[in-house]
């Protein structure tokens, strides 16, 4: 494939210089992974710009959870898109609904206005809008660059009829770029059944922590999910992955 886009997801400096290594033309960078991720500190974008030269594009979600926000939480989002476009990411990654499940457009253009010179990208807040097609049309008259999504299914394989047809309808309009469940094992398929060139994986393996005296049964977070448990982004995972979308 001659002209394809691989961004890799990534919470931490050693998963940016994987990706990095791996062939990854652009970062998503965020924290909180683990959780679909939340905005990351300007001392970790400074971190990972310092380490890695490709682009850079930074989640703004001020929590995890639904995409409809209080004024307080709306003023904490605008607030992270000036920061981050005076800090010089190459992008910012949005999304706001209202609570009946369509775009909010007003607080949308606000957004887009504060990111001005930074590429747009609606995150997957558009995999749980009530009409992905109206929506579609808004991202695109809005001036969005790229839509992140599933296909509005748990994973992209499981979505791929819409994402097919949202490339279809988008017609070189806005890129769609194909997200959830992406790895170097079903890319080839992916690319086949979606017709889509642009993909945004983790490519992320479990580490064992290196904490040696470990007390367990204290969770800090979410339950299940061990503390001595560290995700990075696998190298040799993306390099897999790039090295399908070059050859289909």
């Amino acid at each position: 494939m001659k002209d394809f886009m691989l961004e890799v997801c990534v919470d931490s400096v050693k998963s940016a210089v994987a990706a990095q290594n791996g062939g990854a033309l652009r970062l998503e960078l965020c924290s909180n992974l683990i959780i679909g991720g939340t905005t990351p500190t300007p001392a970790l974008f400074h971190a990972v710009r310092e380490a890695v030269d490709i682009k850079i594009h930074v989640l703004i979600r001020p929590r995890f959870g639904d995409f409809c926000y209080t004024d307080a939480e709306f003023q904490i989002i605008r607030e992270e898109v000036r920061q981050f476009q005076s800090l010089g990411a190459d992008g910012v990654v949005i999304g706001i609904l209202r609570p009946d499940g369509s775009l909010n457009i007003e607080q949308m253009e606000s957004l887009i206005e504060e990111a001005k010179g930074m590429q747009i990208t609606v995150h997957r807040a558009f995999d749980v809008c009530r009409d992905p097609m109206q929506t579609l049309e808004e991202c695109i008259s809005l001036g969005a660059h790229t839509i992140l999504t599933s296909g509005q299914e748990a994973n992209c394989l499981e979505g791929a009829e819409l994402l097919r047809k949202l490339k279809t309808v988008a017609n070189g309009r806005i890129h769609i770029l194909g997200g959830a469940g992406v790895s170097a094992a079903n890319l080839e398929e992916l690319c086949l059944v979606t017709g889509l060139n642009q993909f945004h994986m983790s490519g992320k393996k479990v580490l064992d922590s290196s904490m040696e005296y470990r007390r367990e049964g204290v969770p800090m977070g979410l339950p299940g999910i061990s503390e001595f448990s560290i995700w990075q982004t696998d190298e040799e995972e993306i390099r897999k992955a790039a090295e399908v979308l070059e050859r289909v």
